[in-house]
């Protein structure tokens, strides 16, 4: 009952959400920190200095997507911009470990309003998905259980159609659009200080560097984040993920752009990534850390999955054993202030979610339009960058603006990976079929079959019709 009090209550928020940014704001938890480095020295030479007129310097911790995404954005504004990332080629092969990334419309238009010119190189290199079927289905028959409209609600907004790129083809993009000049190779923030007129980054390997905003985007390990609100583990979501991705053409490659294969305790997804390639992912429930047995990857998905339709065990099969990767699945819990003073946090850093929706990145990128947004009103009110008192003010407009949003995305992530796994593929959950098979030795389990039902074929389908259209 507990489940199904929380999902109705948070569907009624839902419902009742009427604008993109808007947010009531929770209590904030403010807490007092400081940290400090001894021994280090000033190198302001790698990132450009202000011009005469003095410009907002922005220091951004993290070169990933949401620091790339930002920096481009600040940028365009005329801000001085410095983004350190401790190596870039980690960074750009992060794709062969988390797959491509899915850009719904909402996000893809976000990158239209900071650069157009990067926006159409990605959506030129991306692969359109949204205009074909996608959804889930049941992972031993194969057979459709709900089905997404990703194009219609894009095509009435004027929007583009959500479609998957390869992250480090996105990465390439968007470090060519900020510049090698901006981005600062094998610099990993430690530490950081504020005072009253500046905030102060150190390096591991000593140097400093001076600006008038922090911005942590150095994912779900944050440094940042440990510094501003103390070390914190974060959570295992019981769940680890193996991936692959695999030279194969299906025949349904016209008309299926993803499927999520729903069974219990475990899911399949499967989406065309263009280019004759197709990527899928397995989550499975199990303890953190289980070794795999010596067999490999490989034979230990076979056994998970071979009973499931043939869509699922043909990719596994198709698959060699020395591309198929593994990781535990992580999140944490949401705070309601990503900030204090000078400094605040954006996508994993701020909110890591687990990738069951594909929306994390999504919301790195909503993260760095409404932050540089703020931040550009700042600097047209014309106060004093030294003046903290401004600053702090548009980095919580920022939180808080982006609030609501966010916590529905994280609830809902958390939510999908106890309902998608609650799924048992013996039970008929449709409307008006046939009835219950073996009612009377069906164990109900929180979350209950209704509830499953109601996340799945109603809650699901309206929020992506939300996420994509706001």
């Amino acid at each position: 009952m507990a489940t199904l009090h929380s999902f109705t209550s948070f569907h009624y928020q839902y419902k009742n959400f009427d604008g993109f940014l808007h947010f009531r704001s929770k209590k904030s938890l403010t807490r007092r920190y400081a940290v400090r480095s001894e021994g280090s020295h000033h190198d302001q030479d790698s990132c450009k200095e202000g011009d005469e007129k003095k410009r907002l310097r922005i220091l951004i911790a993290g070169g990933g997507i949401g620091g790339l995404v930002l920096a481009l954005a600040a940028k365009n504004r005329g801000f001085d911009v410095c983004v350190f990332e401790k190596d870039l080629s980690a960074v750009r092969g992060e794709g062969r470990h988390r797959g491509p990334i899915q850009l719904l419309s909402s996000a893809l238009a976000v990158l239209q309003a900071i650069d157009e010119n990067a926006a159409r190189q990605i959506m030129e290199a991306g692969c359109v998905t949204g205009d074909r079927i996608n959804g889930l289905a049941d992972g031993l028959s194969g057979d459709w259980f709900t089905k997404f409209d990703l194009s219609t609600p894009a095509l009435k907004k004027g929007l583009p159609v959500t479609r998957v790129i390869c992250r480090m083809a996105l990465q390439d993009i968007l470090l060519e659009a900020v510049g090698l000049d901006i981005v600062i190779n094998k610099s990993k923030v430690v530490d950081f200080m504020e005072e009253s007129t500046k905030v102060t980054v150190f390096l591991e390997d000593g140097r400093q560097y001076d600006g008038d905003v922090l911005v942590g985007a150095d994912g779900i390990w944050s440094k940042v984040r440990s510094k501003l609100f103390g070390k914190e583990d974060a959570k295992y979501s019981d769940y680890t993920c193996y991936s692959g991705l695999t030279s194969f053409v299906p025949p349904y490659i016209d008309s299926v752009g993803y499927r999520v294969f729903l069974g219990l305790n475990q899911y399949f997804v499967a989406s065309d990534v263009g280019h004759g390639r197709m990527q899928w992912y397995a989550f499975y429930k199990q303890p953190l850390s289980s070794p795999d047995p010596p067999a490999g990857k490989k034979k230990r998905l076979q056994e998970l999955f071979h009973d499931w339709c043939g869509e699922v065990t043909e990719l596994i099969s198709e698959t060699p054993e020395d591309v198929i990767l593994r990781r535990d699945i992580f999140d944490r819990d949401m705070i309601h202030t990503w900030g204090i003073g000078r400094v605040t946090l954006l996508g994993d850093a701020a909110h890591p979610m687990q990738p069951n929706l594909g929306q994390g990145g999504c919301m790195a990128i909503e993260d760095c339009y409404q932050l540089a947004l703020e931040l550009e009103k700042f600097v047209n009110s014309r106060l004093d960058f030294q003046r903290s008192g401004g600053i702090s003010s548009a980095l919580r407009r920022y939180e808080k603006k982006r609030m609501f949003r966010v916590s529905t995305v994280h609830a809902a992530s958390r939510m999908a990976s106890k309902v998608l796994t609650a799924y048992q593929p013996y039970i008929e959950f449709g409307f008006g079929s046939s009835p219950l098979s073996s009612i009377s030795t069906i164990r109900i389990t929180k979350p209950s079959v209704h509830v499953v039902r109601m996340f799945l074929q109603i809650f699901l389908p309206q929020f992506m019709t939300w996420m994509i259209a706001g």
